[in-house]
């Protein structure tokens, strides 16, 4: 267990790390922040490509079939409601798009993702994930931070504070989202965590760090300049050792100053090939956008950033946060959000197979919900944390799997339970972290990031 390093010693953080927790973590207790640390064991992925689709994407438009709400069409949900509700919706609503079987699993998927259904046998369908907040801000919180409600670290934080990062040359947490969510920063933020372990933002996608370069002073003149700037900062540190927003502050120059070699070259797509660019939609206006963010994405990976989490809040019919939230409009928003993520996404990960990286490198997929199988008005859905779905590909997970199920509307998670908590301890679990080990003591209490709950579920592992 680690125990707040704000006030560590050198001798206080071997102690600390000797007491349960091994060597995880101690290359940042120890100043360098950007090293890797050695996983408490044997790791199936090595690295996160998060795609956040917000808004609450309908399950049981796109990957959870239900004949049922065919035959009961407009016919009332035939139980009572949960007393979490947002609205009164109204009858069942039938899909109006069709399902067909895919891969050798014959895992059933909409025709909405023509691409993504190519990747069947990739892909380790949930349909039974369930969450703890109906409403955006809270569901949000609690699908990147594991909490509702207060800020808490996100789980690009969590994996950056216990393993590190594999480049010293680039930030080990990288957000690329070219509209922020509504929720903005606490999604991606440290909360009280050290505060070099937060993401960092890429919103422009054509320049997506900016003032790299410097044309006033040469490499050497630069290194002179940032240690006199560092002795003078961290004279100031010495009186302040409470606040890690200084260090914090301190590994940004210095991080900055060696991106200035790297980040040009790790950030430029245009460099691709004519055909991987093709291969994402990177000449089609639809999904050029989304295909930029995941091409990003696995130049980032691939040179070692822990995690990338691409959200998906811009089409090129719409400028929105929240893409996915389709309480009316259904039948035209849906297929334009999925016509911009579903050959990108299918891309992805055929692009890091092909280069030997999709079997350590784990891919999310989900929101921070589903819709109901009712009707919103006559064309759109409610949001729903009762049963929904997500996937994952690569990185240790069962590829072609189906897991869990919902009841036979698509209302309420019914075999096989997914807990955000579950998910959460997966994901940690597949990064080679015992997720009841990798916690931070703060305000007089161990945090961690699946909070006093979550299991690992262990049929989702290959």
């Amino acid at each position: 267990m680690l125990t707040e390093p704000h006030h560590f010693t050198r001798r206080q953080a071997l102690r600390t790390a000797a007491n349960g927790f091994g060597m995880l973590g101690l290359a940042h207790l120890l100043g360098d922040h950007a090293a890797a640390s050695v996983p408490q064991f044997a790791p199936r992925a090595k690295r996160v490509i998060y795609l956040f689709m917000s808004g609450g994407p309908s399950h049981v438009d796109l990957f959870d079939p239900k004949p049922r709400l065919i035959t009961d069409q407009g016919k009332p949900l035939p139980f009572a409601k949960p007393k979490l509700e947002r609205t009164r919706t109204g009858n069942l609503l039938p899909s109006p798009w069709t399902f067909q079987k895919h891969g050798q699993s014959g895992m059933e998927m909409s025709e909405l993702m023509p691409h993504v259904a190519t990747c069947a046998d990739e892909l380790c369908m949930i349909r039974s994930m369930v969450a703890d907040n109906i409403n955006h801000n809270g569901a949000c919180l609690q699908m990147n931070t594991g909490e509702q409600a207060f800020s808490r670290p996100s789980m690009g934080a969590w994996l950056q504070y216990g393993l590190g990062s594999e480049n010293h040359d680039l930030p080990g947490f990288v957000v690329i989202s070219p509209a922020q969510p509504a929720q903005g920063a606490p999604l991606w933020s440290s909360s009280f965590l050290p505060a070099n372990y937060q993401g960092t933002l890429v919103s422009d996608l054509k320049h997506p760090i900016a003032n790299l370069g410097n044309d006033r002073f040469a490499p050497n003149q630069q290194r002179q300049e940032l240690d006199l700037l560092k002795g003078l900062n961290q004279l100031h540190a010495a009186s302040h050792v409470e606040d890690s927003r200084l260090e914090a502050r301190i590994q940004s120059f210095e991080l900055a100053f060696r991106m200035q070699m790297q980040a040009p070259e790790a950030f430029n797509v245009d460099s691709e090939s004519e055909a991987t660019k093709k291969l994402y939609g990177l000449d089609d206006p639809a999904t050029e956008t989304f295909a930029r963010q995941c091409l990003m994405a696995r130049r980032l990976s691939e040179r070692g950033v822990r995690m990338v989490q691409v959200y998906h809040t811009v089409t090129a019919k719409r400028s929105s946060c929240q893409l996915w939230d389709q309480h009316g409009n259904l039948r035209t928003e849906l297929p334009n959000n999925c016509a911009a993520t579903d050959k990108p996404v299918a891309a992805l990960i055929k692009d890091l197979k092909s280069r030997g990286l999709l079997e350590d490198t784990l891919i999310i997929w989900g929101g921070e919900f589903g819709r109901t199988p009712t009707a919103e008005g006559t064309n759109g859905r409610e949001h729903h944390p009762f049963g929904f779905t997500m996937w994952m590909a690569g990185g240790g997970v069962k590829g072609g799997l189906t897991h869990g199920a919902t009841d036979e509307f698509g209302w309420h998670a019914t075999e096989n339970r997914v807990h955000v908590h579950d998910l959460h301890a997966t994901i940690l679990h597949l990064m080679g972290i015992d997720h009841t080990k990798l916690t931070y003591r703060y305000s007089g209490r161990d945090y961690r990031l699946t909070d006093v709950s979550g299991e690992v579920v262990k049929a989702l592992l290959a």
